[in-house]
Protein backbone atom coordinates (compact mmCIF):
# COMPACT_ATOMS: atom_id res chain seq x y z
CA UNK A 1 0.00 0.00 0.00
CA UNK A 2 2.09 2.37 1.24
CA UNK A 3 4.97 1.76 -2.13
CA UNK A 4 1.85 2.37 -4.88
CA UNK A 5 0.73 5.01 -2.73
CA UNK A 6 3.66 7.19 -2.64
CA UNK A 7 3.88 6.34 -6.18
CA UNK A 8 0.38 7.66 -7.11
CA UNK A 9 1.46 10.90 -5.00
CA UNK A 10 4.54 11.86 -6.43
CA UNK A 11 2.90 11.89 -9.80
CA UNK A 12 0.23 13.41 -9.15
CA UNK A 13 2.15 16.69 -7.90
CA UNK A 14 4.37 16.15 -10.18
CA UNK A 15 7.81 15.66 -7.91
CA UNK A 16 10.94 15.04 -9.45
CA UNK A 17 11.21 11.64 -7.97
CA UNK A 18 12.23 9.13 -10.91
CA UNK A 19 14.89 7.23 -8.74
CA UNK A 20 12.33 6.61 -5.89
CA UNK A 21 9.73 5.68 -8.43
CA UNK A 22 11.62 3.31 -10.17
CA UNK A 23 12.89 1.42 -7.14
CA UNK A 24 9.75 1.34 -5.57
CA UNK A 25 7.95 -0.31 -9.39
CA UNK A 26 10.92 -2.43 -9.40
CA UNK A 27 10.07 -3.86 -5.94
CA UNK A 28 6.93 -3.99 -6.42
CA UNK A 29 7.13 -6.13 -9.28
CA UNK A 30 9.59 -8.50 -7.37
CA UNK A 31 6.37 -9.28 -5.18
CA UNK A 32 3.58 -10.21 -8.29
CA UNK A 33 2.11 -13.65 -7.93
CA UNK A 34 2.47 -15.59 -10.86
CA UNK A 35 -1.57 -15.25 -10.94
CA UNK A 36 -1.28 -11.39 -11.63
CA UNK A 37 -1.71 -10.96 -7.64
CA UNK A 38 -0.10 -9.62 -4.72
CA UNK A 39 -0.18 -10.73 -1.35
CA UNK A 40 -0.14 -9.30 1.80
CA UNK A 41 1.30 -12.23 3.40
CA UNK A 42 2.84 -15.46 1.97
CA UNK A 43 -0.39 -17.60 2.67
CA UNK A 44 -2.76 -15.37 1.79
CA UNK A 45 -5.03 -17.89 -1.19
CA UNK A 46 -4.66 -16.56 -4.24
CA UNK A 47 -3.74 -13.30 -3.53
CA UNK A 48 -5.76 -9.92 -2.01
CA UNK A 49 -7.72 -7.87 -4.43
CA UNK A 50 -7.25 -4.32 -2.84
CA UNK A 51 -3.14 -4.69 -3.06
CA UNK A 52 -4.02 -5.80 -6.38
CA UNK A 53 -5.59 -2.61 -7.17
CA UNK A 54 -3.06 -0.44 -5.59
CA UNK A 55 -0.35 -1.79 -7.37
CA UNK A 56 -1.49 -2.29 -10.71
CA UNK A 57 -2.90 1.79 -10.66
CA UNK A 58 1.18 2.25 -9.27
CA UNK A 59 2.17 1.05 -11.72
CA UNK A 60 0.01 2.19 -14.25
CA UNK A 61 0.47 6.08 -12.82
CA UNK A 62 4.46 5.55 -13.08
CA UNK A 63 4.24 5.74 -16.83
CA UNK A 64 6.65 2.66 -16.59
CA UNK A 65 3.99 0.37 -17.61
CA UNK A 66 0.83 -0.12 -19.89
CA UNK A 67 -1.95 -2.35 -20.51
CA UNK A 68 -0.59 -4.45 -22.97
CA UNK A 69 2.71 -5.56 -20.66
CA UNK A 70 2.18 -8.89 -19.31
CA UNK A 71 2.51 -8.32 -15.67
CA UNK A 72 -0.64 -5.55 -16.30
CA UNK A 73 -2.76 -8.32 -18.35
CA UNK A 74 -2.32 -10.77 -15.25
CA UNK A 75 -3.19 -8.00 -13.02
CA UNK A 76 -6.08 -7.06 -14.74
CA UNK A 77 -7.63 -10.76 -15.15
CA UNK A 78 -6.83 -11.46 -11.26
CA UNK A 79 -8.92 -8.14 -10.77
CA UNK A 80 -12.06 -8.63 -12.69
CA UNK A 81 -11.82 -12.83 -11.54
CA UNK A 82 -12.34 -11.32 -8.06
CA UNK A 83 -15.40 -8.74 -8.27
CA UNK A 84 -13.36 -5.55 -9.96
CA UNK A 85 -12.85 -2.59 -8.72
CA UNK A 86 -16.11 -2.39 -6.39
CA UNK A 87 -14.94 -4.72 -4.25
CA UNK A 88 -11.76 -2.95 -2.98
CA UNK A 89 -11.30 -1.71 0.30
CA UNK A 90 -12.66 1.58 0.70
CA UNK A 91 -9.57 3.35 1.28
CA UNK A 92 -8.31 2.21 -1.71
CA UNK A 93 -11.25 3.05 -3.63
CA UNK A 94 -10.50 6.32 -2.33
CA UNK A 95 -6.91 6.52 -4.09
CA UNK A 96 -8.38 5.45 -6.61
CA UNK A 97 -10.84 8.52 -6.90
CA UNK A 98 -8.57 10.75 -5.96
CA UNK A 99 -6.60 10.07 -9.20
CA UNK A 100 -9.80 10.62 -11.57
CA UNK A 101 -9.77 6.14 -11.54
CA UNK A 102 -12.68 5.22 -9.89
CA UNK A 103 -16.22 7.57 -9.69
CA UNK A 104 -17.27 9.24 -6.27
CA UNK A 105 -20.54 8.46 -5.40
CA UNK A 106 -23.30 11.24 -6.65
CA UNK A 107 -25.45 11.41 -3.50
CA UNK A 108 -22.79 11.51 -1.21
CA UNK A 109 -22.44 14.97 0.68
CA UNK A 110 -20.64 14.62 4.43
CA UNK A 111 -22.19 17.78 6.38
CA UNK A 112 -18.85 19.79 7.28
CA UNK A 113 -20.87 21.44 10.35
CA UNK A 114 -19.84 17.82 11.83
CA UNK A 115 -16.50 19.71 12.84
CA UNK A 116 -18.00 22.17 14.61
CA UNK A 117 -19.58 20.26 17.27
CA UNK A 118 -18.36 20.35 20.91
CA UNK A 119 -15.90 17.18 21.69
CA UNK A 120 -19.06 16.65 24.22
CA UNK A 121 -21.31 15.31 21.19
CA UNK A 122 -22.01 11.97 21.41
CA UNK A 123 -20.84 11.18 17.77
CA UNK A 124 -17.92 14.20 17.90
CA UNK A 125 -14.58 13.41 16.33
CA UNK A 126 -12.96 12.30 20.01
CA UNK A 127 -15.32 9.47 20.55
CA UNK A 128 -13.46 7.53 17.50
CA UNK A 129 -10.00 6.91 17.01
CA UNK A 130 -7.41 9.16 16.47
CA UNK A 131 -6.43 7.69 13.23
CA UNK A 132 -9.94 7.34 12.06
CA UNK A 133 -10.11 10.83 12.73
CA UNK A 134 -7.05 11.94 11.17
CA UNK A 135 -7.63 9.77 7.84
CA UNK A 136 -11.12 10.03 7.31
CA UNK A 137 -11.10 14.02 7.58
CA UNK A 138 -8.73 14.30 4.19
CA UNK A 139 -10.87 12.11 2.73
CA UNK A 140 -14.54 13.35 3.55
CA UNK A 141 -13.18 16.85 2.34
CA UNK A 142 -12.11 14.99 -1.23
CA UNK A 143 -15.34 13.37 -1.38
CA UNK A 144 -17.31 16.55 -0.72
CA UNK A 145 -15.58 18.21 -3.46
CA UNK A 146 -15.43 15.33 -5.43
CA UNK A 147 -11.31 16.07 -6.38
CA UNK A 148 -9.36 14.39 -8.41
CA UNK A 149 -6.38 14.35 -10.36
CA UNK A 150 -6.36 13.54 -14.67
CA UNK A 151 -2.92 11.55 -14.96
CA UNK A 152 -1.96 11.77 -18.60
CA UNK A 153 -2.17 7.46 -18.90
CA UNK A 154 -4.21 4.57 -20.72
CA UNK A 155 -7.59 4.93 -18.22
CA UNK A 156 -9.22 1.98 -20.40
CA UNK A 157 -9.56 -0.41 -17.68
CA UNK A 158 -11.09 1.63 -15.27
CA UNK A 159 -13.82 3.41 -17.58
CA UNK A 160 -14.66 -0.64 -18.88
CA UNK A 161 -15.43 -1.48 -15.35
CA UNK A 162 -17.15 1.52 -14.04
CA UNK A 163 -18.53 2.09 -10.80
CA UNK A 164 -19.47 4.00 -7.48
CA UNK A 165 -20.46 1.75 -5.16
CA UNK A 166 -18.44 2.45 -1.71
CA UNK A 167 -20.23 1.58 0.92
CA UNK A 168 -20.70 -2.25 2.42
CA UNK A 169 -23.95 -3.07 1.07
CA UNK A 170 -24.47 -5.83 3.78
CA UNK A 171 -25.25 -2.57 6.64
CA UNK A 172 -27.48 -0.29 4.51
CA UNK A 173 -30.48 -0.78 7.56
CA UNK A 174 -26.76 -0.27 9.80
CA UNK A 175 -28.18 2.46 11.61
CA UNK A 176 -30.71 4.90 11.21
CA UNK A 177 -30.14 7.04 14.18
CA UNK A 178 -26.57 7.61 13.11
CA UNK A 179 -28.15 9.08 9.31
CA UNK A 180 -30.88 10.92 11.00
CA UNK A 181 -28.40 12.49 13.10
CA UNK A 182 -26.06 13.40 10.23
CA UNK A 183 -29.22 15.11 8.25
CA UNK A 184 -30.13 17.12 10.96
CA UNK A 185 -26.53 18.31 11.21
CA UNK A 186 -26.42 18.95 7.32
CA UNK A 187 -29.75 21.39 7.35
CA UNK A 188 -27.92 24.24 8.82
CA UNK A 189 -26.91 27.42 6.98
CA UNK A 190 -24.21 27.38 4.19
CA UNK A 191 -22.02 29.67 6.56
CA UNK A 192 -21.56 26.91 8.50
CA UNK A 193 -20.80 24.50 6.58
CA UNK A 194 -17.33 27.10 5.13
CA UNK A 195 -16.88 26.91 9.11
CA UNK A 196 -17.03 23.46 9.16
CA UNK A 197 -14.60 23.45 6.37
CA UNK A 198 -11.52 25.58 7.62
CA UNK A 199 -12.26 23.51 10.83
CA UNK A 200 -11.73 20.54 9.37
CA UNK A 201 -8.48 21.88 7.71
CA UNK A 202 -7.21 23.40 11.22
CA UNK A 203 -7.72 20.02 12.40
CA UNK A 204 -5.39 18.76 9.56
CA UNK A 205 -3.03 21.13 9.76
CA UNK A 206 -2.64 21.16 13.44
CA UNK A 207 -1.53 17.72 13.69
CA UNK A 208 1.23 17.76 10.74
CA UNK A 209 4.49 16.69 12.68
CA UNK A 210 7.82 18.51 12.44
CA UNK A 211 8.58 16.14 9.47
CA UNK A 212 5.58 17.52 7.61
CA UNK A 213 3.90 13.85 7.81
CA UNK A 214 -0.08 14.13 9.27
CA UNK A 215 0.50 12.69 12.50
CA UNK A 216 3.51 10.87 11.97
CA UNK A 217 2.07 8.05 9.34
CA UNK A 218 2.71 7.71 5.59
CA UNK A 219 -1.20 6.63 5.34
CA UNK A 220 -2.72 9.58 6.40
CA UNK A 221 -0.50 12.06 4.78
CA UNK A 222 -1.42 10.77 1.23
CA UNK A 223 -4.86 11.63 1.79
CA UNK A 224 -3.55 14.95 3.48
CA UNK A 225 -2.00 16.06 0.33
CA UNK A 226 -5.17 15.38 -1.90
CA UNK A 227 -7.09 17.17 0.62
CA UNK A 228 -4.87 20.37 0.69
CA UNK A 229 -4.93 20.48 -3.19
CA UNK A 230 -8.86 20.09 -2.78
CA UNK A 231 -8.71 23.07 -0.68
CA UNK A 232 -6.90 25.23 -3.27
CA UNK A 233 -3.10 24.59 -2.29
CA UNK A 234 -0.67 24.16 -4.87
CA UNK A 235 1.12 21.41 -6.21
CA UNK A 236 4.70 23.53 -4.97
CA UNK A 237 3.21 24.88 -1.41
CA UNK A 238 5.11 24.23 1.50
CA UNK A 239 2.81 22.22 2.95
CA UNK A 240 2.67 19.55 0.41
CA UNK A 241 6.44 19.88 -0.51
CA UNK A 242 6.97 18.83 3.30
CA UNK A 243 4.90 16.31 3.12
CA UNK A 244 6.34 14.57 -0.09
CA UNK A 245 9.60 14.82 1.67
CA UNK A 246 8.65 13.29 4.85
CA UNK A 247 7.06 10.12 3.23
CA UNK A 248 10.23 9.77 1.21
CA UNK A 249 12.50 9.79 4.51
CA UNK A 250 10.21 6.92 5.55
CA UNK A 251 12.59 5.06 3.30
CA UNK A 252 14.37 1.69 4.14
CA UNK A 253 15.68 -0.93 2.45
CA UNK A 254 13.66 -4.10 2.57
CA UNK A 255 14.82 -7.51 1.03
CA UNK A 256 12.99 -6.86 -1.95
CA UNK A 257 14.24 -3.58 -2.48
CA UNK A 258 13.15 0.18 -1.57
CA UNK A 259 10.61 0.33 0.73
CA UNK A 260 8.21 3.02 2.45
CA UNK A 261 7.62 2.36 5.64
CA UNK A 262 3.88 3.85 7.31
CA UNK A 263 5.51 4.77 10.07
CA UNK A 264 9.22 3.62 11.58
CA UNK A 265 9.01 2.20 14.80
CA UNK A 266 12.38 3.77 16.43
CA UNK A 267 10.55 4.09 19.98
CA UNK A 268 9.10 0.95 20.12
CA UNK A 269 12.32 -1.22 18.65
CA UNK A 270 14.59 0.71 21.43
CA UNK A 271 12.35 0.44 24.23
CA UNK A 272 11.44 -3.83 23.14
CA UNK A 273 15.48 -4.02 22.59
CA UNK A 274 16.51 -2.38 25.52
CA UNK A 275 14.18 -4.38 27.82
CA UNK A 276 14.92 -7.39 26.21
CA UNK A 277 18.67 -7.02 26.41
CA UNK A 278 18.16 -6.08 30.70
CA UNK A 279 15.84 -9.09 30.86
CA UNK A 280 18.56 -11.47 29.47
CA UNK A 281 21.29 -10.50 31.64
CA UNK A 282 22.79 -7.18 30.20
CA UNK A 283 23.82 -5.00 32.95
CA UNK A 284 21.79 -1.27 33.37
CA UNK A 285 25.20 0.29 33.51
CA UNK A 286 25.78 -1.26 30.50
CA UNK A 287 26.95 1.53 28.09
CA UNK A 288 24.45 0.56 25.72
CA UNK A 289 21.34 0.88 28.04
CA UNK A 290 22.61 3.93 29.27
CA UNK A 291 22.89 5.11 25.77
CA UNK A 292 19.09 3.71 24.91
CA UNK A 293 17.91 5.13 28.33
CA UNK A 294 19.06 8.79 27.01
CA UNK A 295 17.23 8.09 23.62
CA UNK A 296 14.10 7.26 24.93
CA UNK A 297 14.24 9.95 27.89
CA UNK A 298 14.36 12.61 25.04
CA UNK A 299 11.05 10.87 23.55
CA UNK A 300 8.60 11.03 26.32
CA UNK A 301 6.03 13.16 25.16
CA UNK A 302 4.42 16.21 27.28
CA UNK A 303 2.39 18.49 24.47
CA UNK A 304 -1.08 18.19 25.53
CA UNK A 305 -2.58 16.13 22.21
CA UNK A 306 -5.75 15.00 21.26
CA UNK A 307 -5.51 12.42 23.89
CA UNK A 308 -6.36 15.39 26.21
CA UNK A 309 -9.97 16.10 25.64
CA UNK A 310 -11.05 12.72 27.09
CA UNK A 311 -8.44 12.83 29.76
CA UNK A 312 -8.07 16.28 30.52
CA UNK A 313 -6.90 15.81 34.08
CA UNK A 314 -3.67 14.27 32.75
CA UNK A 315 -0.46 15.59 33.14
CA UNK A 316 1.14 14.00 29.80
CA UNK A 317 3.96 11.50 29.90
CA UNK A 318 3.61 8.90 27.44
CA UNK A 319 5.57 8.04 24.33
CA UNK A 320 4.93 7.74 21.13
CA UNK A 321 5.79 5.25 18.40
CA UNK A 322 7.98 6.91 15.81
CA UNK A 323 10.74 8.76 16.11
CA UNK A 324 9.05 11.92 14.12
CA UNK A 325 5.64 11.75 16.46
CA UNK A 326 5.94 14.46 18.94
CA UNK A 327 2.23 14.68 20.15
CA UNK A 328 0.75 10.93 19.71
CA UNK A 329 1.46 9.02 22.91
CA UNK A 330 0.21 5.11 22.71
CA UNK A 331 -0.15 3.15 26.24
CA UNK A 332 1.43 0.11 24.35
CA UNK A 333 4.94 2.32 23.99
CA UNK A 334 4.28 3.79 27.06
CA UNK A 335 5.04 0.55 29.18
CA UNK A 336 7.53 -0.89 26.68
CA UNK A 337 9.31 2.05 27.57
CA UNK A 338 8.78 2.32 31.69
CA UNK A 339 9.61 -1.37 31.38
CA UNK A 340 13.27 -0.58 29.76
CA UNK A 341 13.82 2.12 31.89
CA UNK A 342 12.81 0.65 35.19
CA UNK A 343 16.06 -1.04 36.42
CA UNK A 344 17.66 2.75 35.42
CA UNK A 345 15.14 4.42 37.25
CA UNK A 346 16.45 2.98 40.80
CA UNK A 347 19.71 4.39 39.79
CA UNK A 348 19.52 7.96 38.85
CA UNK A 349 16.95 10.56 39.53
CA UNK A 350 16.33 11.92 36.61
CA UNK A 351 14.81 8.88 34.88
CA UNK A 352 13.07 7.99 38.07
CA UNK A 353 10.86 11.42 37.73
CA UNK A 354 10.24 10.67 33.80
CA UNK A 355 9.36 6.82 34.92
CA UNK A 356 6.66 8.50 37.86
CA UNK A 357 5.35 10.88 35.54
CA UNK A 358 4.99 7.55 32.56
CA UNK A 359 3.28 5.51 34.98
CA UNK A 360 0.91 8.02 36.42
CA UNK A 361 -0.28 8.85 32.99
CA UNK A 362 -0.89 4.99 32.15
CA UNK A 363 -3.10 4.87 35.18
CA UNK A 364 -4.90 8.24 34.18
CA UNK A 365 -5.27 6.87 30.27
CA UNK A 366 -7.83 3.64 31.74
CA UNK A 367 -10.89 3.35 30.18
CA UNK A 368 -14.09 3.78 31.99
CA UNK A 369 -14.92 -0.32 31.50
CA UNK A 370 -11.49 -1.11 33.43
CA UNK A 371 -9.79 -1.67 30.10
CA UNK A 372 -7.15 0.30 28.30
CA UNK A 373 -7.45 0.82 24.53
CA UNK A 374 -4.56 1.92 21.86
CA UNK A 375 -4.43 5.74 22.62
CA UNK A 376 -7.32 7.29 24.16
CA UNK A 377 -9.07 6.89 26.84
CA UNK A 378 -12.95 6.64 26.60
CA UNK A 379 -12.39 7.21 22.47
CA UNK A 380 -15.05 4.19 21.45
CA UNK A 381 -18.47 5.25 20.53
CA UNK A 382 -19.80 1.98 20.02
CA UNK A 383 -22.25 2.53 17.30
CA UNK A 384 -19.06 3.98 15.32
CA UNK A 385 -17.98 0.44 14.43
CA UNK A 386 -21.63 -0.55 12.35
CA UNK A 387 -20.58 2.15 9.91
CA UNK A 388 -20.74 0.62 6.70
CA UNK A 389 -17.20 0.95 5.42
CA UNK A 390 -14.22 -2.07 6.09
CA UNK A 391 -12.96 -2.12 9.09
CA UNK A 392 -15.03 -0.22 11.14
CA UNK A 393 -14.77 -2.23 14.18
CA UNK A 394 -10.84 -1.99 13.82
CA UNK A 395 -10.06 1.73 12.87
CA UNK A 396 -12.89 3.48 13.86
CA UNK A 397 -13.09 3.26 17.76
CA UNK A 398 -10.18 3.31 19.90
CA UNK A 399 -12.22 0.30 22.77
CA UNK A 400 -10.37 -1.68 25.05
CA UNK A 401 -8.24 -4.68 24.32
CA UNK A 402 -6.73 -7.92 25.63
CA UNK A 403 -3.69 -6.97 24.17
CA UNK A 404 -3.39 -3.58 25.70
CA UNK A 405 -4.84 -4.18 28.60
CA UNK A 406 -2.86 -6.82 29.81
CA UNK A 407 0.29 -5.85 28.81
CA UNK A 408 -0.36 -2.37 30.69
CA UNK A 409 -1.14 -4.95 34.06
CA UNK A 410 2.11 -6.92 33.12
CA UNK A 411 4.06 -3.50 33.99
CA UNK A 412 1.97 -2.18 36.34
CA UNK A 413 2.34 -5.52 38.19
CA UNK A 414 6.00 -6.55 37.28
CA UNK A 415 7.20 -2.83 37.53
CA UNK A 416 5.06 -0.93 39.03
CA UNK A 417 4.08 -2.13 42.05
CA UNK A 418 0.68 -2.58 41.39
CA UNK A 419 -1.43 -5.93 42.74
CA UNK A 420 -5.33 -7.10 42.04
CA UNK A 421 -5.67 -5.53 45.75
CA UNK A 422 -6.08 -2.06 44.24
CA UNK A 423 -9.70 -1.22 42.67
CA UNK A 424 -8.31 0.15 39.35
CA UNK A 425 -6.45 -2.88 38.65
CA UNK A 426 -9.35 -5.16 39.90
CA UNK A 427 -11.42 -3.56 37.76
CA UNK A 428 -9.32 -4.17 34.81
CA UNK A 429 -8.94 -7.94 35.91
CA UNK A 430 -12.51 -8.70 35.57
CA UNK A 431 -12.92 -7.13 32.19
CA UNK A 432 -9.71 -9.01 31.21
CA UNK A 433 -11.19 -12.06 32.72
CA UNK A 434 -14.39 -11.66 30.55
CA UNK A 435 -12.96 -11.00 27.40
CA UNK A 436 -11.42 -14.87 27.34
CA UNK A 437 -13.15 -16.61 24.28
CA UNK A 438 -14.57 -20.15 24.72
CA UNK A 439 -11.84 -22.13 23.22
CA UNK A 440 -9.64 -20.29 26.41
CA UNK A 441 -7.74 -17.98 24.29
CA UNK A 442 -7.59 -13.95 24.31
CA UNK A 443 -8.11 -12.04 20.67
CA UNK A 444 -4.79 -9.86 19.96
CA UNK A 445 -5.96 -6.33 18.03
CA UNK A 446 -2.09 -5.61 17.29
CA UNK A 447 -0.58 -8.80 16.70
CA UNK A 448 -1.36 -11.75 15.22
CA UNK A 449 -3.69 -12.62 16.66
CA UNK A 450 -5.06 -15.07 18.89
CA UNK A 451 -1.25 -16.43 20.54
CA UNK A 452 -0.41 -12.68 21.10
CA UNK A 453 -3.41 -11.97 22.88
CA UNK A 454 -3.44 -14.94 24.68
CA UNK A 455 0.26 -14.64 25.65
CA UNK A 456 -0.15 -10.79 27.23
CA UNK A 457 -3.47 -11.54 29.00
CA UNK A 458 -1.89 -13.66 30.78
CA UNK A 459 1.01 -12.68 31.74
CA UNK A 460 -0.69 -9.59 32.88
CA UNK A 461 -3.08 -11.07 34.94
CA UNK A 462 0.03 -13.12 36.50
CA UNK A 463 2.10 -10.25 36.87
CA UNK A 464 -0.88 -8.51 39.47
CA UNK A 465 -1.34 -11.68 41.47
CA UNK A 466 -4.24 -13.90 40.01
CA UNK A 467 -3.09 -17.23 40.72
CA UNK A 468 -1.56 -19.37 38.42
CA UNK A 469 -3.79 -22.20 39.36
CA UNK A 470 -6.65 -19.82 38.47
CA UNK A 471 -8.84 -21.58 36.05
CA UNK A 472 -9.01 -19.12 33.07
CA UNK A 473 -5.31 -18.91 33.42
CA UNK A 474 -5.16 -22.64 33.05
CA UNK A 475 -7.52 -22.70 30.85
CA UNK A 476 -5.24 -20.43 28.43
CA UNK A 477 -2.16 -22.96 29.45
CA UNK A 478 -4.38 -26.03 27.87
CA UNK A 479 -5.54 -23.84 24.78
CA UNK A 480 -1.83 -22.93 23.98
CA UNK A 481 -0.27 -26.03 24.25
CA UNK A 482 -3.39 -27.81 22.38
CA UNK A 483 -2.01 -25.78 19.42
CA UNK A 484 2.07 -26.34 20.12
CA UNK A 485 3.20 -27.65 16.77
CA UNK A 486 5.33 -30.71 15.93
CA UNK A 487 8.23 -28.73 15.85
CA UNK A 488 7.71 -27.39 19.08
CA UNK A 489 7.20 -24.02 18.01
CA UNK A 490 3.74 -21.82 17.39
CA UNK A 491 2.80 -20.36 14.15
CA UNK A 492 -0.48 -18.28 13.50
CA UNK A 493 -1.71 -17.14 10.10
CA UNK A 494 -2.81 -13.99 9.31
CA UNK A 495 -6.08 -15.38 8.21
CA UNK A 496 -7.09 -15.71 11.81
CA UNK A 497 -7.38 -11.97 11.93
CA UNK A 498 -9.70 -12.16 9.26
CA UNK A 499 -11.88 -15.12 9.69
CA UNK A 500 -11.97 -14.17 13.99
CA UNK A 501 -11.09 -17.48 14.36
CA UNK A 502 -7.54 -19.43 15.04
CA UNK A 503 -5.69 -20.40 12.05
CA UNK A 504 -2.67 -22.23 12.05
CA UNK A 505 0.51 -21.88 10.29
CA UNK A 506 2.19 -24.65 8.43
CA UNK A 507 4.99 -23.77 10.34
CA UNK A 508 6.33 -21.87 13.27
CA UNK A 509 7.50 -18.28 13.49
CA UNK A 510 10.32 -17.16 16.27
CA UNK A 511 8.32 -14.00 17.61
CA UNK A 512 5.15 -16.27 17.64
CA UNK A 513 6.67 -19.08 19.93
CA UNK A 514 8.61 -16.70 22.17
CA UNK A 515 5.05 -15.05 22.92
CA UNK A 516 3.78 -18.75 23.85
CA UNK A 517 7.07 -19.79 25.70
CA UNK A 518 6.33 -16.40 27.31
CA UNK A 519 3.21 -16.87 28.57
CA UNK A 520 3.45 -20.66 29.71
CA UNK A 521 6.77 -19.58 31.57
CA UNK A 522 4.06 -17.20 33.79
CA UNK A 523 2.14 -20.55 34.68
CA UNK A 524 4.22 -23.79 33.90
CA UNK A 525 7.48 -24.89 35.61
CA UNK A 526 10.37 -24.33 33.30
CA UNK A 527 10.69 -28.21 33.08
CA UNK A 528 7.03 -28.79 31.45
CA UNK A 529 6.87 -30.53 27.97
CA UNK A 530 5.27 -27.74 26.11
CA UNK A 531 8.02 -25.33 27.65
CA UNK A 532 11.32 -27.66 27.26
CA UNK A 533 9.74 -28.06 23.26
CA UNK A 534 9.87 -24.63 22.62
CA UNK A 535 12.99 -23.52 24.09
CA UNK A 536 14.66 -26.11 21.51
CA UNK A 537 12.54 -24.74 19.20
CA UNK A 538 13.89 -21.36 19.87
CA UNK A 539 17.88 -22.74 20.12
CA UNK A 540 17.81 -24.61 17.01
CA UNK A 541 16.30 -21.42 14.91
CA UNK A 542 18.76 -18.72 16.33
CA UNK A 543 19.21 -17.89 12.58
CA UNK A 544 15.61 -17.77 11.47
CA UNK A 545 15.10 -14.74 9.82
CA UNK A 546 11.16 -15.23 8.75
CA UNK A 547 9.90 -12.00 6.92
CA UNK A 548 6.14 -13.27 7.71
CA UNK A 549 4.25 -10.55 9.57
CA UNK A 550 2.96 -11.00 13.01
CA UNK A 551 2.08 -7.39 13.89
CA UNK A 552 -1.16 -6.48 12.51
CA UNK A 553 -2.74 -3.07 11.19
CA UNK A 554 -6.62 -3.55 9.96
CA UNK A 555 -7.11 -7.43 9.15
CA UNK A 556 -7.44 -8.03 5.71
CA UNK A 557 -5.61 -5.12 4.74
CA UNK A 558 -2.33 -3.91 6.92
CA UNK A 559 0.05 -6.04 8.18
CA UNK A 560 2.96 -5.44 9.70
CA UNK A 561 6.66 -7.18 9.61
CA UNK A 562 9.29 -6.17 12.64
CA UNK A 563 12.65 -6.70 11.52
CA UNK A 564 13.69 -7.10 15.45
CA UNK A 565 11.28 -9.22 16.77
CA UNK A 566 12.44 -13.15 15.36
CA UNK A 567 15.55 -11.67 17.69
CA UNK A 568 14.05 -9.71 20.97
CA UNK A 569 11.10 -12.04 21.69
CA UNK A 570 13.05 -14.97 21.63
CA UNK A 571 16.17 -13.32 23.57
CA UNK A 572 12.88 -11.98 26.38
CA UNK A 573 11.62 -15.90 26.72
CA UNK A 574 15.28 -17.41 26.48
CA UNK A 575 15.63 -14.94 29.34
CA UNK A 576 12.44 -15.42 31.61
CA UNK A 577 13.63 -19.32 30.80
CA UNK A 578 17.02 -18.67 32.59
CA UNK A 579 15.17 -17.12 35.48
CA UNK A 580 12.95 -19.62 36.08
CA UNK A 581 15.68 -22.42 36.15
CA UNK A 582 18.20 -20.89 38.91
CA UNK A 583 15.00 -20.04 40.74
CA UNK A 584 13.93 -23.68 40.32
CA UNK A 585 17.85 -24.61 41.52
CA UNK A 586 17.52 -22.60 45.04
CA UNK A 587 14.55 -24.10 45.59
Amino acid sequence: MTDSFTVMVMKSIKRPADQLIQRLVKRLLRLQNANGSWSLYSDEEGGNLSATIQAYSALLISGLFTRNDEEMKRAEQFILHNGGLAQAHFMTKMMLAVNGLYSYPGYFYFPMTYYLLPPSFPLSLYHCSNYARVHLTPMIICMNKKFSIQHDIDRSFFTENPHDQWFRSDRENWSSYFIDTMKDIALTPLHLHKAGYKSAKKLILDRIEANGTLYSYASSTFYMVYALLALGYRTHSAAIIKAAKGIEDYAMESSHGLHIQNSPSTVWDTALLSYSLQEAGMNAAHPVIIKSTKYLLGKQQFKRGDWAVNAPNAKGGGWGFSETNSFIPDHDDTSAALRALSRRSKQDDGVKKAWIQGKQYLLDMQNKDGGWGAFEKNAYQSILAHLPIENAKDALIDNSTSDLTGRVLEFLGNYGNEQINSPPIKKSCNWLLEQQLPNGSWYGKWGVCYIYGTWAAMTGLRAVGIPRNHKQIMKGVLWLESIQQPDGGWGESCKSAEKEEYIPLPFSTPSQTAWAVDALLSVRNPDAPSIQKGIQYLLQNENNKSEYPTGLGLPGGFYIHYGSYNDLFPLLALGHYRKKVEEAEKQ
